[in-house]
């Protein structure tokens, strides 16, 4: 059985496929490392090895999902049967299940913050660290706020494509960029605020380690959510009309910008304000509220950023939820609601630990790491870097080469010029890079 649900624009496609891509690891954390890797170098380079390495990751995702027109695991099977092949769209799944089960504890802590913040309970507190510290290690709102959060996810899955991920999308993400030019405006015009961005975008390349180039090449496939076959299933929903090399360039290109959104939003009121900005929760949590505090109506623009990260989350979250119910669901749409409340639940009880594992469960450690900690290098180190491997060579190994031109060539023509570099890179250097990163990330490096 094919996908029997299609996006209903091109547009609708783009803002999902850019929300799956643009999580909250993104605004938070590549801001900060690009600031302390040599700040325009680094970003330069996260530019550039998106150009190359993820993006050829993404249009092959691309391929995969609207040539089948089946999700992830179906997809496999239907190009490779009876091979070993499926098993990539199985980690993507099984990836997705874990990832969601920790990501929606960091989802439940924003929905905390923001109901303090509406109370007036975060802008009357003084000590932010000691106020994450409580909020994290309370059973009831660590737990509580994660089922809430999934809760939200789970309604919008359940909905379907068009009703549900493409209508929420077509209001968050426009959403977000709105604020995100609120803050920037506020945060340009705070003292000292060019040495910020400066910091941010100059160029600097005598700071950079090979350690930074190294997460460079990482951060540009993750970034895209490539890897883990969400964009095999978004893309099964795609009719036959649409120029796939486009919307990935659209996709990316909306990453980047987001990208130096964060940077153009955090970095001039960090440098204001002289506070060194941190990687992690903390810069969310603990940093940014800090700053806040310090400048007019801060208030308002604090609760501006949580809705920018609530935002940013569950779009991601809404791909993740997806990916797994599309699996089981095998396009049968009758089947969506209930498997959304069944996979949403189950995920919500495997959950459980990672959001009690700074508190009750702070003292279990797995391979000397929390729970959530453990959870979190799993996917980010392990299963994330195998499946975007399988995903590489699978494509030019087990894929036609004239399917590859005729889908890539609906509705964009003539695509000789380029077609050859992006199988060259997918063949070549994609899984090397691949390699080398995850040789870097597990320690051999």
């Amino acid at each position: 059985m094919n996908q029997t649900e299609q996006w209903t624009s091109k547009i609708g496609f783009i803002l999902a496929s850019a929300g799956s891509a643009i999580g909250i690891g993104a605004i938070w954390k590549l801001p900060y490392v690009t600031g302390t890797s040599g700040g325009g170098a680094f970003f330069l380079l996260f530019v550039l090895f998106t150009a190359l390495i993820g993006l050829p990751l993404l249009l092959g995702e691309f391929v995969i999902g609207r040539s089948s027109q089946k999700e992830a695991i179906r997809a496999y099977q239907h190009i490779a049967p009876k091979s070993f092949w499926p098993v990539t769209g199985y980690i993507g799944v099984i990836t997705c299940f874990i990832l969601l089960s920790f990501y929606s504890v960091i989802g439940g802590w924003i929905l905390h913050y923001l109901l303090l913040g509406f109370t007036g309970q975060l802008h009357a507190t003084e000590d932010y660290g000691a106020l994450f510290a409580e909020s994290i290690a309370s059973p009831f709102w660590s737990v509580g706020a994660q089922l809430a959060f999934l809760f939200i996810t789970i309604i919008v899955v359940s909905r379907g494509i068009q009703n549900g991920i493409e209508a929420a999308n077509k209001y968050l993400m426009p959403a977000l960029f709105l604020i995100f030019i609120a803050i920037i405006i506020r945060s340009l015009t705070l003292d000292n605020a060019a040495a910020g961005v400066e910091f941010f975008l100059k160029p600097d390349f005598s700071q950079l380690s090979s350690k930074d180039v190294l997460f460079a090449l990482g951060q540009s496939f993750f970034s895209l959510s490539v890897g883990v076959s969400v964009m095999v299933t978004y893309s099964s929903y795609l009719d036959k009309t649409q120029n796939l090399g486009k919307s990935a360039l659209s996709i990316a290109g909306l990453n980047v910008i987001i990208s130096m959104l964060s940077g153009l939003a955090i970095f001039p009121a960090v440098f204001s304000l002289g506070v060194e900005p941190e990687a992690g929760p903390g810069l969310l949590f603990i940093v940014l509220p800090s700053i806040f505090q310090q400048i007019p109506f801060g208030i308002v623009f604090l609760m501006l950023f949580l809705a920018l990260f609530l935002f940013a989350t569950l779009t991601s979250a809404f791909s993740m939820l997806e990916i797994i119910v599309a699996s089981i669901a095998k396009g049968d749409r009758s089947k969506r609601k209930s498997l959304s409340w069944l996979a949403g639940l189950l995920i919500f009880l495997v959950g459980i630990p990672s959001a009690l594992s700074f508190g009750v469960l702070s003292e279990v450690v797995i391979f000397n790491k929390t729970i959530f900690d453990a959870a979190d290098f799993l996917v980010s180190n392990l299963l994330m870097p195998i499946g975007a491997f399988l995903i590489a060579i699978f494509i030019p190994l087990k894929m036609n080469k004239q399917l590859l031109y005729d889908e890539l060539s609906k509705g964009a023509g003539n695509i000789k010029s380029w077609f050859a570099l992006w199988l060259l890179l997918l063949r070549f250097v994609v899984p090397v890079v691949i390699i080398i990163v995850f040789l870097d990330v597990i320690g051999i490096i």
